[in-house]
């Protein structure tokens, strides 16, 4: 939570130098840790991968995709905002579909 409130001060603190601030907020991406870590809590990863609208987990290809664009003069007038890209956990979470723990 700390990175949204440093994100959310330097958009308006860097907008004299025309900076784009923004952030992103992976949810489970396949990397060699997570297949640690799913290891490590395969069946609390998988309860949450099925209680997302997406029922996968994501890549790496599919975060830089979302950066590139971010950095990219299409979303030049994009900033002060956090792109979530978990698959729909969050949205899971928020509607009670999904309790963490």
């Amino acid at each position: 939570m700390n990175h949204l409130q440093a994100q959310r001060a330097a958009a308006t603190s860097w907008r004299q130098r025309r900076a784009r601030i923004n952030t992103i907020s992976p949810g489970i991406i396949v990397t060699p840790l997570a297949y640690d870590e799913f290891n490590a809590n395969g069946e609390g990863y998988q309860r949450m991968i099925d209680a997302s609208a997406a029922r996968r987990v994501g890549t790496s290809d599919e975060i830089a995709e979302a950066a590139a664009f971010l950095l990219g003069e299409r979303a030049k007038f994009i900033t002060g905002t956090d792109l979530l890209i978990d698959g729909g956990v969050i949205a899971a979470i928020r509607t009670g579909e999904y309790q963490l723990g």
